[in-house]
């Protein structure tokens, strides 16, 4: 997507041809550093330190990596430490599993002295295959947003709230909650977006930058506002991502998301989710027993990041000293809450039997 005015997708091969380089989350919205990763080892740390986030774009940075680590030794023994290392790195995005699983897969048939060739070409085609699916996304999602344009007096706003981010920077390019946003938008409906701000890490300042660089309307703010807004008719849908999804449609999205769900459902509000079948854990059923939560350094709750008065980048922290902080960075929304999932092959309920027809060939 753009920034002033130029094209990024959030993972790319350098001119080398084998570096892979990234935007550092962790510096947005208040600074653009490109990171060069040269190493399976920094692609672990950009994905467990979220220098890259989003489970579509970690599970792409983790098939780089594992380029990275071909590239620098493809023995049979350093590719199983490739996939050890890197599968560690974060516990609940299923696409992480899903990308290394992919490539450990391939690479084991695969004689050494071509496994770095094969190994980037594979990287490359689950970077290129997530543009298209986000986009797909898109696609679908935007008939929902026309559908409900439709309904509302016209030249009126669709009001629509999303949580964490869920935009190109989570994805190689487009997105997944937020790429109907931006079809939308170019389609020339009429829309303003709420954006929680999606506390401990604030992703949703991510969000914020990403639809100020598009020009789309959008609000920041605070997380509990939500419930409020729907209380008083302003939101017309919400759509989210998901980090991981069961096969009976339950959705793992980042900490907050089940409460938006809740005053979703308690108000009427349509809750869509959107994902990318790779996001489809066909393996389990109940999210809330078999999902695993991961839970982060106290520090990302105690401290915040912001622009002083200089315009300058610095840390703060808000809790008195001592206190414990909890860091629970995700939480399942069971699929009675969940309107409908938007994927690349269509919206469809959130329930075993719809996904499976859907997506009978994945089964």
């Amino acid at each position: 997507m753009e920034i002033n005015g130029k094209h990024y997708r959030s993972v790319w091969l350098a001119d080398d041809g084998t570096t892979v380089e990234i935007l550092d989350q962790t510096k947005l919205p208040y600074e653009l550093e490109i990171i060069q990763l040269t190493s399976m080892q920094l692609a672990a740390t950009a994905i467990r330190d979220m220098w890259v986030r989003g489970a579509p774009l970690i599970g792409a940075v983790a098939a780089y990596g594992v380029a990275l680590g071909m590239k620098h030794d493809p023995s049979d023994e350093h590719l199983q430490k490739c996939y050890d290392e890197l599968i560690e790195t974060r516990p609940t995005a299923i696409n992480l599993k899903w990308a290394l699983d992919r490539a450990f897969s391939l690479l084991q048939g695969t004689p050494t002295e071509q496994r770095e060739k094969v190994a980037y070409t594979l990287a490359e085609e689950v970077a290129d295959e997530d543009v298209k699916l986000c986009e797909s996304i898109g696609d679908h999602g935007l008939e929902l947003i026309k559908e409900i344009a439709s309904k509302k007096p016209q030249g009126s706003v669709v009001n629509i709230l999303t949580h964490c981010n869920a935009g190109w920077l989570a994805t190689v390019d487009w997105g997944t909650a937020i790429s109907p946003i931006y079809k939308a938008h170019e389609a020339g409906i009429k829309v303003h977006v709420w954006v929680d701000e999606t506390r401990p890490r604030n992703q949703g300042l991510l969000t914020a930058f990403e639809l100020s660089s598009h020009g789309v309307p959008h609000t920041l703010i605070a997380d509990n506002a939500g419930g409020h807004l729907m209380q008083h008719g302003e939101v017309d849908l919400c759509i989210v991502g998901t980090d991981r999804t069961t096969a009976q449609g339950d959705v793992c999205n980042k900490i907050g998301t089940y409460l938006k769900a809740l005053a979703a459902y308690d108000n009427n509000v349509p809750f869509y989710v959107a994902l990318p079948s790779p996001t489809i854990d066909w393996t389990i059923n109940d999210g809330l027993k078999e999902i695993p939560i991961e839970q982060r350094a106290g520090h990302e709750q105690s401290h915040v990041f912001g622009l002083d008065e200089n315009g300058t980048r610095r840390e703060v922290n808000t809790a008195p000293k001592g206190t414990e902080c909890g860091n629970y960075a995700f939480d399942v929304t069971p699929a009675k809450y969940v309107t409908g999932l938007i994927t690349e092959r269509g919206v469809c309920d959130a329930n075993h039997d719809a996904l499976a027809t859907m997506f009978s060939d994945l089964l």
